[in-house]
């Protein structure tokens, strides 16, 4: 920066900018909120089921029975570390994701320039930005010089804007000649000195921070069914609970035992299982997808995202790269595509020339995106002639203006006699340089055409020579330019995204492209990805102007929106979701944020994703790969199917526990199940069978078929009937077990070891034949589950120590079982469960209707 601009301002005094931060608070945005460890452990203790535990381990003390007090007690600690654990790995992981602290800025304060920390700046601030500052709020300029800045992160446009000086109204960010700079955005190119206007939640970036404020993320589908599946079944388990110890005081006259009675068949008949399933494949199918670098920041995103029907998709950092590249070379009449390299060795020696004045008429370490793309491609195929010119000496550079959308740089060659003049910029700017007439504009506007067509963006280049001796110009247009050629530039398609594309397609899954971009850039590059309906745009403009009923009746068939802005973003998101369709949103930047948290499934970039972005998405791609959209779409099906297995296995399982609960009482037999062993079945079975289902491989056809109805239910009405069926089968049995033994005179302490042990090995047979309702149990167990087998090798080894091991046996009330007892409980099991292996195998028999 000149010193005589800086000697004429003086700026805000220490004092004054102390005060204004005092009263107006610190340059940053809120941050979110976080659970402390007092929070977390009351969330868990609040959970009924732990209540329960607390209410049956109290009532055992308060019997005067210490063993099954602190046994149960102790589960209840168990159960809260880990769950505790998780929460804090959580924290810890979102924690990591947060960007970097404050940035530096510079500040002009009592006419000195500063340094201070970007929170401090205050409204009223003078700030110095320069070639790759971020801006640390939003100003308005009062002196600039070719200054460009990369306004991507709150327009969602790849392409650096020109800044101006003059004007008195503020304008949205994006397009050329304005003279605000807005918090967050990076410059590219040159330097300026602003006025702060805007700090904090005041500034655009912080505007878009509050609209989030009003936006509440939506339950699945999934959790809202599962809630109100767990609220009938909890109803009617406290119904039951209470009759119970009702009728066991009254019968009996022991009203303590009634109550122990009571809280055993809140214990069975509480569906606990449901969330705690819910919790567990999510939690691990968030670890899974981990391993392709998403991170998961609401569980439930993984589950529904399997469930979407409208995938809408920024096209900036999302489909693209975000990195300028050059495409095209046209000079000398010919063009070149930068795409023919794979088939060409090398570019021809005709177009050398066009990249080396194209480099020359650049920043030797360029911030600007396209500069960069054109060193990259000089670098890259120029390496070894001598059309590279690292040791020439910049002499003079002319800026580009308002008037003039175009610049030059003046090098000095070591040893030559001339400088060597080269410029870039608009294609016109630089026609005007060289002095076109009309029959060259009209075929440079040939060209212009045929590159724009393809979705490029175009600069010119020109060069000169100059003598030494003589005085440089103070123009441009004093130069003798000679016409070089056009460069064709894009932001080219991540590699992955075509083939990511159409799989979305083949799993019924509908792509949108939502865009800042231009409708001929936006359609080019759905061409390119192949997204459907590529001949119908909606812009921002038409958009603003469009009724509520004629954008639902129109978004159902159009899948490109160009030139939207980020109210729209959120307006488009709100439209899919009032016609009925499960949105899932991607993006990176402030912009994306209100729809990333108002959509069914936000997914953030996390690359060079925002911070407001990450914390109002649902998952975040940590490096990008929308390829890793997918994978979540396949896991988030097999998760689902998985979840239909687990609940039909744990409504069938709880059947036969609530029965061998409730049946005692009314028949005037001895309790057969007490808090400890329903709690032993919680705790070493049910969890277990949660880890077998979710390990089950995905169904063969789960990406080739379409999504499933929002409205779906989680039990249908056969799924329900059948599921009841199983745990009446096996309830029959193993009554008919205890009552045989029972009155055979056989001993409690027998009868209710073996019972327990039939219960144990019929529920092994139900998590093997729910495993698949059309492929028999000999058919599933060649299926790969690791889990599945160490449930089947541990489970009898617990079981063999509450059979076995004296204290254990003592506190589960058993006797030692002889080895054609268990033999007889093994047969008794799993014959419950054979009736539906039957009906598996004669419906594979039966042929299907043509």
């Amino acid at each position: 920066m000149r010193q005589v601009d800086i000697a004429s301002i003086s700026g805000l005094s220490e004092p004054q900018a102390r005060e204004r931060l005092r009263t107006e608070g610190y340059n940053e945005l809120p941050a979110a909120g976080t659970r402390n460890i007092l929070r977390i452990a009351l969330d868990v203790v609040c959970e009924p089921m732990f209540l329960l535990l607390i209410a049956a381990g109290s009532l055992y003390l308060f019997l005067g029975n210490l063993e099954e007090a602190l046994l149960l007690l102790f589960f209840v600690f168990v159960i809260m570390s880990i769950t505790f654990y998780q929460e804090r790995k959580s924290e810890r992981a979102l924690e990591a994701l947060r960007g970097l602290s404050s940035p530096r800025a510079r500040v002009i304060r009592g006419g000195n320039v500063c340094r201070i920390a970007g929170r401090e700046v205050v409204r009223g601030d003078i700030l110095i930005v320069d070639e790759g500052d971020r801006v640390p709020a939003d100003a308005k300029l009062s002196f600039c010089d070719n200054l460009y800045v990369d306004e991507s992160l709150l327009t969602g446009e790849s392409v650096p804007v020109r800044k101006a000086t003059g004007g008195a109204r503020q304008a949205r960010p994006g397009g050329d000649g304005q003279p605000f700079i807005y918090s967050g955005t990076l410059v590219v190119r040159g330097r300026g000195v602003a006025k702060t206007v805007k700090t904090g939640s005041a500034t655009q970036m912080g505007q878009i921070g509050k609209s989030l404020e009003r936006i509440e993320p939506k339950d699945t589908v999934l959790q809202i069914q599962t809630r109100r599946l767990v609220r009938n079944l909890a109803a009617i388990g406290i119904s039951l609970c209470v009759f119970v110890a009702i009728v066991y005081g009254a019968t009996r006259g022991g009203w303590l035992a009634g109550l122990l009675a009571g809280i055993t068949l809140a214990m069975a008949t509480l569906p606990e299982e449901f969330p705690v399933v819910l919790t567990v494949f999510l939690a691990l199918g968030a670890w899974k997808i981990s391993q392709s670098r998403v991170l998961t920041r609401r569980l439930p995103a993984v589950e529904t995202l399997g469930a979407a029907t409208a995938l809408c998709v920024d096209k900036t950092g999302t489909l693209t790269l975000n990195q300028m590249a050059v495409g095209r070379l046209m000079a000398k009449g010919k063009v070149f595509d930068l795409n023919s390299l794979t088939e060409i060795k090398g570019i021809p020696e005709e177009f050398h020339p066009l990249i080396e004045y194209g480099i020359l008429a650049s920043q030797r370490d360029p911030f600007d995106p396209m500069e960069k793309a054109i060193r990259r491609l000089g670098e890259h195929e120029l390496a070894k002639t001598e059309h590279l010119h690292d040791n020439w000496q910049l002499v003079q550079s002319y800026s580009l203006s308002e008037k003039l959308l175009a610049l030059s740089h003046v090098w000095q060659s070591p040893g030559g006699d001339e400088y060597v003049i080269a410029a870039k910029g608009a294609p016109e700017a630089i026609a005007d340089l060289c002095h076109f007439d009309g029959g060259q504009l009209q075929e440079m506007d040939g060209q212009i055409n045929q590159l724009a067509e393809s979705g490029l963006r175009v600069l010119g280049v020109a060069q000169t020579r100059f003598r030494k001796t003589a005085i440089l110009p103070s123009k441009q247009h004093d130069f003798d330019f000679e016409f070089v050629g056009l460069l064709g530039l894009s932001d080219p398609l991540r590699p992955e995204v075509p083939e990511a594309i159409r799989e979305c397609y083949r799993a019924g899954v509908r792509v949108i492209m939502i865009t800042g971009d231009y409708p001929g850039t936006a359609m080019n590059i759905a061409r390119q990805i192949g997204l459907h309906g590529c001949e119908r745009v909606i812009t921002g403009p038409e958009l603003e102007q469009m009724p509520a009923a004629e954008l639902a009746r129109r978004i159902s068939s159009t899948n490109i929106f160009a030139r939207v802005v980020p109210e729209q973003k959120l307006r488009l998101v709100q439209a899919l979701g009032a016609n009925g369709e499960i949105v899932a949103m991607t993006g990176d930047g402030v912009n994306d944020s209100p729809a990333l948290k108002a959509a069914n499934i936000g997914i953030a970039m996390g690359g060079r994703g925002t911070d407001v972005a990450r914390e109002s998405a649902a998952l975040v791609l940590l490096d990008d790969d929308f390829s890793s959209i997918v994978r979540a779409v396949r896991l988030g099906r097999q998760i689902y199917d998985n979840i239909k297995k687990a609940m039909t296995y744990i409504v069938a399982v709880h059947v036969p526990v609530v029965g061998l609960t409730i049946v005692p009482v009314l028949l005037g037999w001895p309790l057969i199940l007490l808090p400890v062993h329903i709690v032993f079945l919680e705790l070493i079975i049910d969890p277990a069978c949660s880890i077998v289902f979710e390990a089950e491989p995905e169904e063969a056809d789960v990406m080739r078929r379409p999504p499933r109805a929002p409205d779906e239910p989680l039990f249908g009405r056969r799924s329900l009937s059948l599921s009841l069926l199983q745990g009446a089968s096996v309830l029959a049995i193993v009554l008919f077990f205890f009552a045989f033994f029972y009155y055979r005179g056989h001993g409690l302490g027998t009868i209710r070891a073996m019972t327990y042990t039939t219960l144990i090995f019929a529920n092994l047979g139900l998590i093997l034949t729910n495993r698949s309702w059309s492929k028999t149990i000999f058919q599933t167990i060649r299926t790969r589950n690791r889990a599945l087998w160490l449930l089947l090798g541990s489970v009898p080894v617990f079981l063999g120590l509450v059979l076995y091991v004296p204290f254990l046996k003592s506190l589960f009330l058993f006797e030692q079982l002889r080895p054609i007892d268990l033999a007889a409980c093994f047969v008794a099991g799993f014959v419950s469960i054979a009736w539906f292996e039957v009906l598996k195998f004669l419906q594979a028999r039966t042929p299907k209707a043509a």
